[in-house]
């Protein structure tokens, strides 16, 4: 029987060193220091307006934070914008699907790769050689995920006619079809069924198992985070509160207090 390395044990992916940012007086981090390892499956947990969105939005270089340093792979991307974050590596699922109405799913993953185009204008005109080439190969991996995202059946459905549970999958694969080394995932679970947020846990599963990459979730369904991650992050009013296993964070007193409210004994 394999052995699994702890998280700890494998190489660190993401890391952040004192991120402050506060706009005009209103703080939302203050210094939040983590480390994400290769292959694990992260949390980031807090009640609204904790800072989880604005701590992703610095990772993907929508903010730039006052304070402190990210590390990605050894490179400083404090200061990229999100052009060149994603050129690295780092792909992001929104918590409200941003797609094309009109355009079938295949078109909507295959516009996830846009970064990896090396084709130029004129090529496409002519569509020979390289262009075509790359062309089948880019539609290759856009099926790739169809299939491991269960999405056959929608392949050349205009997304604007689909159900929300379907438009999320969407979501989640077209920033998979980026080839991303870090997968950002801001509430993958948020308006999801019961039977949807099962398959959903199941897919992030097999995107681990399949395609190894690294995942960082911002959930408010603490049932879904414990089950499911192997390290949880807390955050409350902008700082880090706590960090641990999933069993370590559901009897920490100070997670009980931020996320139920009142002391941990009422909580209890």
């Amino acid at each position: 029987m394999a052995v699994v390395a702890a998280p700890s044990e494998r190489p660190v992916v993401l890391s952040l060193d004192g991120i402050s940012l506060a706009f005009r007086g209103i703080v939302a981090l203050d210094d939040v220091s983590l480390q994400i390892y290769q292959g694990e499956r992260l949390a980031i947990i807090g009640p609204n307006g904790a800072g989880k969105t604005s701590l992703f939005n610095c990772i993907s270089g929508v903010y730039r934070p006052q304070k402190g340093r990210i590390i990605f792979e050894g490179r400083d991307i404090t200061a990229r914008p999100p052009h060149r974050v994603t050129a690295l590596g780092v792909g992001r699922m929104f918590q409200n699907p941003a797609l094309f109405d009109h355009l079938t799913t295949l078109e909507n993953l295959l516009l996830g790769r846009h970064h990896l185009v090396s084709s130029t204008w004129l090529h496409d005109l002519v569509w020979l050689g390289r262009t075509r080439s790359e062309e089948i190969a880019h539609r290759g991996a856009v099926e790739r995920i169809i299939e491991l995202l269960d999405l056959e059946a929608v392949r050349k459905t205009p997304v604007g006619i689909l159900p929300y549970g379907v438009l999320k999958r969407i979501e989640l694969g077209r920033a998979l079809c980026m080839e991303p080394k870090l997968l950002l995932l801001d509430e993958p679970a948020a308006g999801l069924n019961q039977e949807e947020t099962e398959d959903l846990a199941r897919y992030l599963l097999d995107i681990e198992e399949e395609l190894g990459i690294t995942q960082v979730l911002i959930e408010h369904e603490l049932r879904f985070v414990l089950d499911l991650s192997d390290r949880v992050a807390v955050l409350d009013f902008g700082r880090k509160i706590a960090e641990g296993t999933p069993a370590e964070i559901a009897r920490d007193p100070a997670v009980i207090d931020a996320y139920l409210g009142g002391t941990s004994a009422e909580a209890g």
